[in-house]
């Protein structure tokens, strides 16, 4: 900045008015020192202005399987809504891992960001949010819900859930399994007791057998799927926990040889952009992605300009997406909130 000044035949302080914008200046007087600054390649330091103004305008975000079309999509619409409020986003792949995620949130607590928010892993709960507290980062939890007093959003998921059990029973179908995602977390656990409350309340008896385990993971669920089908009874029909594990269980039935809906039923939780444009087309439960990430951004801001407010869990509603691939071809495309 000192060159700049000099090169300008200004002043330091007269140099920073310009930059920020703090105090008129001449035409002139800008265009020197615009000049100046083209000719030495003087870049600001954002970070340390930022700083100093007592933030950085920037907001964290720890999140699992940047691989699964969800969470990009989640993370696309933070990104968006982060970038309207005038934030830039810092991202880091948490893996899953509590020990990582630890780590992933240091980094950007390092970068000095704003707030976080976070979509904690099985083990944050000893791991990463003590050190959060401790450290005194406000954060907001996203997709997935704990006992503790933080700011959280996530969508609907048993009675969403349980929509789809409930319409392959009204189909026929009585031999439902389910693959579901990584045991302990919310999103996963209330999955659960969706399948298995809609079970209960039209007296089809639950069977663990029926129950696998697709760890949220493509291969996982390709083989939680091919154990399913070796079955003495197979099932009829199958519920996949996410989207990323649908793409795993149609690549196991087509290795069977088998067909979805002809030969095996399949309604899945998540949505996909393409998940109509082949055959068959995929009956889902769609969470409201765009919302989920935009209300994070707005509650993880408003903490930020009042930590004292009261703490807040939103649940988002989902929406039924009626398709092909639950063998019932009537209303087909139709979509109803779960």
């Amino acid at each position: 900045m000192a060159q700049v000044a000099k090169l300008a035949g200004v002043s330091v302080t007269t140099v920073s008015h310009v930059i920020n914008g703090t105090r008129p200046a001449s035409e002139a007087t800008r265009a020197a020192v615009q000049a100046a600054i083209d000719r030495t390649g003087y870049r600001p330091n954002t970070l340390a202005r930022a700083l100093a103004r007592g933030g950085t305008q920037s907001l964290g975000l720890a999140i699992s399987g940047l691989s699964n079309p969800y969470f990009m999509d989640v993370v696309a619409a933070v990104e968006a809504a982060a970038g309207v409020a005038g934030h830039t986003l810092l991202l880091g792949d948490t893996r899953e891992d509590p020990e990582h995620e630890l780590r992933i949130v240091r980094t950007l607590a390092e970068r000095q960001v704003d707030g976080l928010l976070l979509a904690p892993s099985v083990g944050a709960l000893e791991t990463t949010l003590p050190w959060l507290e401790s450290a005194e980062v406000p954060v907001v939890l996203l997709d997935r819900f704990l006992d503790v007093p933080l700011d959280q959003v996530g969508c609907d998921n048993e009675q969403p859930t349980a929509k789809l059990v409930d319409h392959l029973i009204e189909v026929g179908h009585t031999r439902i399994a389910m693959a579901i995602g990584i045991p302990g977390l919310s999103t996963t656990d209330e999955r659960v007791r969706g399948y298995r409350m809609a079970l209960d309340r039209a007296g089809v008896p639950f069977d663990p057998d029926l129950v696998a385990d697709g760890g949220s993971q493509r291969d996982q669920a390709r083989e939680a799927m091919h154990a399913l089908l070796d079955l003495d009874e197979p099932p009829t029909a199958v519920v996949s926990g996410n989207n990323f594990m649908t793409i795993g269980l149609l690549r196991a039935i087509n290795e069977r040889g088998l067909r979805v809906p002809d030969d095996i039923a399949l309604v899945a939780f998540d949505d996909f952009e393409w998940a109509d444009l082949f055959a068959p087309r995929l009956t889902v439960i769609r969470q409201p992605t765009s919302e989920l990430g935009s209300r994070a951004v707005e509650l993880l801001l408003s903490r930020l300009e009042d930590p004292s407010a009261p703490i807040r869990h939103e649940r988002l509603d989902a929406t039924f997406v009626h398709r092909d691939s639950c063998g019932c071809h009537a209303a087909a495309g139709a979509t109803a909130t779960a």
